[in-house]
Order: structure tokens, then sequence, then C-alpha cells
């Protein structure tokens, strides 16, 4: 398995090739800000006491405060939750939020604890780490396996540290508690809005639509539904359990309610034409479409040569390796990077943070009105981007990003500037 962070930074490397960037510029961006990490120590409903790793990097904060989320999950780690901190300093400027990159993780399986043990937990995260967070520093929001509810008891508890309430501190809360509308889907929805702006060039505008989505959590399920309103055939649906596969097409709802009612996907197989496949020969079908909604490293130097999808819409964070992503683009097939296809969910968080600062709150049809205008727009420069240096669309997102960041960074000045 490749260096999770040692793969993010190469994309920084190659991107500087096509940006015109101050080498001080790279030597800034290597490095993250800030890392802490703690112990938190919560009373279990037995009445032991348990410990539970936690994590919090700044990765940048030159475009403004920090912003990025918190996962629950067993297999978190410092160096997986630097590099995404890392990916959302590039996403925020990919898309010009003016935020730098944050994340936060909790080494915990969240299934495994009691509806009391998760809020004691998600208390004592912010506990521990209400001096680096706070509105005009750093913002977390939901991430893997944490949900509005979860935000909910984080706002209230920075609340209950700094003895006011501080809604804008957090986003993806729940409406009552000062969330935004469109929040739910806004991940999907900003990557449904860039595909459906490039289908032209992409080749997705007629024809056969076959789509496979990996992941069934909130982001691959929103645009499962998205996909197959807009007349999309769903052929393949995953979940942490295992997979499923139907050349005629799946419901999205029905596969969405047999997960519920049932705890996995695969309780739909058998059911009219459904059968149950591997996880790993989900990724190869053949399809114009494959959606990696899941977790990261999921398409990677074993199995890229056998995908065999027209383009890749990447929802999750770094699902494709750099060494994939060098067979991929031998290949032909087109990816649709991760900072610019997924960073809807972002450009919503911040238009909560705004509507909490003004005390006023927009319609839905605000929220998707300017959620699309914003994922248009960017999609449209890395396109050109990428059509001007003959580069990757991951690359052409990268220099995109870094050439905003340069010049937030080149305005405090450079050897030149100080040694004039």
């Amino acid at each position: 398995m490749e260096n999770l962070f040692e793969g993010a930074l190469s994309h920084l490397e190659e991107a500087a090739r096509y940006a015109q960037v101050h080498p001080e510029v790279l030597e800034k961006l290597r490095y993250p800000k800030e890392v802490l990490a703690t112990r938190l120590m919560i009373r279990m409903d037995d009445g032991s006491r348990r410990s539970f790793r936690a994590w919090r990097c700044r990765y940048d904060d030159t475009r403004g405060p920090t912003k990025g989320g918190i996962r629950f999950h067993p297999d978190a780690k410092e160096d997986e939750v630097i590099t995404l901190a890392f990916w959302m300093t590039f996403k925020c400027a990919v898309v010009g939020l003016p935020y730098g990159g944050a994340k936060g993780a909790i080494q915990v399986d969240p299934h495994s604890l009691t509806k009391g043990e998760l809020e004691r937990l998600s208390r004592a995260y912010v506990h521990a780490f209400a001096n680096m967070i706070g509105p005009n520093r750093d913002i977390p929001a939901p991430d893997v396996y944490t949900n509005a509810m979860i935000m909910g008891w984080m706002a209230d508890e920075y609340a209950n540290v700094v003895g006011h309430p501080c809604p804008d501190v957090i986003t993806g809360k729940p409406i009552p508690l000062g969330g935004s509308l469109g929040r739910d889907d806004a991940t999907a929805r900003g990557g449904f809005y860039v595909l459906n702006h490039l289908a032209e060039e992409l080749g997705c505008n007629g024809g056969t639509r076959r789509a496979v989505i990996q992941g069934m959590g909130n982001a691959g399920s929103h645009m499962a539904e998205m996909l197959h309103a807009a007349g999309w055939q769903i052929i393949g649906m995953s979940d942490s359990r295992g997979a499923i596969y139907d050349p005629s097409g799946l419901f999205p709802s029905a596969v969405l309610r047999a997960k519920q009612e049932q705890g996995s996907v695969v309780a739909m197989a058998g059911r009219e034409g459904v059968r149950e496949i591997s996880p790993d020969e989900l990724l190869t079908l053949e399809c114009e479409l494959l959606v990696p909604a899941a977790l990261e490293e999921m398409i990677n130097a074993d199995n890229a040569e056998h995908i065999q999808a027209r383009v890749i819409l990447e929802l999750a964070n770094g699902p494709v390796t750099p060494a994939a992503d060098r067979i991929l683009a031998r290949k032909g097939i087109a990816v649709l990077p991760d900072i610019l296809a997924n960073a809807g969910g972002v450009t919503v968080s911040y238009f909560e943070w705004v509507q909490n600062r003004q005390g006023y709150y927009w319609t839905l049809d605000e929220v998707h009105s300017r959620l699309k205008a914003i994922m248009e727009r960017e999609s449209r420069n890395v396109w050109n981007i990428a059509q001007k240096h003959n580069i990757t669309l991951r690359t052409a997102a990268y220099v995109h990003a870094l050439n905003r960041l340069s010049e937030a960074i080149e305005a405090h000045g450079t050897q030149a500037y100080f040694a004039g």
C-alpha cells in the first residue's frame, strides 16, 4: 500500500510543474501547520473507563480559518488525518472558499458504542480540542461515521466551554440547531453538478449510461438517487458488507430500504435478477460511470488495470492512488478528482457558517442555486486548465488550487521582497 501522505504530496509536486509559484510556497505547503494528538477518557455504560486516540490537524490557514470533518473509524491514524487536512486545503482553494484545510478523527468503531457512550465521546473530543477549534480559527464538520446529531452535541459542548451559544463553530448540524438546508445531500449534489456540466466533454451526454456506486453512506446513497432520477441505469451498488449487481438496473430506493431494514445491500441478492458479487468485481464492471464513495485507496495498482468505466467520479477522499492514476490515464479513463467532485459538502458547510454568522437563513432553492454556480464555474476552470496543459483533471485541479494558495502565500512577501 502506498504511503498516503507521500502520495498526496506527489500531486503538489506534479502541479508545481504547471504553476508559476515561488519555492517558498511549496515549502509552506509540504508541512502541516499544527497537529494535536491526545487520548479521550470516557465512562462506559458498564461503569468502566476507556480511552480513545484522537487527533486534529490544521494544515494551512493562509486563506482563512481551517475547515474539515471529524471521522470516527477504528482504523483512523495520524498520517491519514494529516493527509485529509492537506486535501481539504486544496479542496477549499479549488472552489474558492475563504478557508484553509483541517481534519480530525477518533480511533473508534462507533457501532460498538451505545448512544450515551457516543455522546460522551463526542463531547470529550470538543472539550479536548476546545482551544484549537473556534468559528474564526477551525470549524469542524461531519465525516465518516459522524452525523448531524453528533455535530449538534459538539456545538453544544463548545457552547458550554465558552459560556454562550456559538452555532458557527461547527457545520453539518441539525436544521433546528442552525444547520443549513441542502447540507444532507450536498456532497453528492456537488458531484452531480460537476458531472452534468462536463457531460458532453466526458462523453456522458447520451446513449447507454450505466453507473456503479461503491459505498452507500450519505454521499453514495444520495448520488444513486440523483443519477437514477436523471435516467442513469444503476447496475451495481455496494456497502461495507458486500456488493450487488443487476445488468438491467437497480432501484436505489429499494436497495436503501433493504439496507436499512436488513443491514446490507446484499439483502437484495436473489430478487428479480439481482445477484451478489465481490466488492472487487464491482469495481471492474463495464460501465460509463464509476463512483467510489467509500474510503481511501480503493482503486490502486492491483486493480486499476481491470477498471472498465469511462469516467470515475470521486465522492470519497483519495479513493484512487497515484499509481492507479497513472494506469487510468494511460487507459484513457477520465477521473473527476475528489478535491473538485466532492467539494459540494464543504461548500454548503461554508454556506451554513455564513448563515450562522449572519443570523439569516436561505431557502433550499437559494442553497442549490449558489452551489450549482460554484461547482459549474470551478469545474469549467479545471477543465480549461487540463486542456491548456494537456494534463489530467486531477493535476489541473491541483494547479488551479495551487495558483490561489500561491497568491495568498506570496501576498505576505517572499525572499525577493525581504532581501530587496
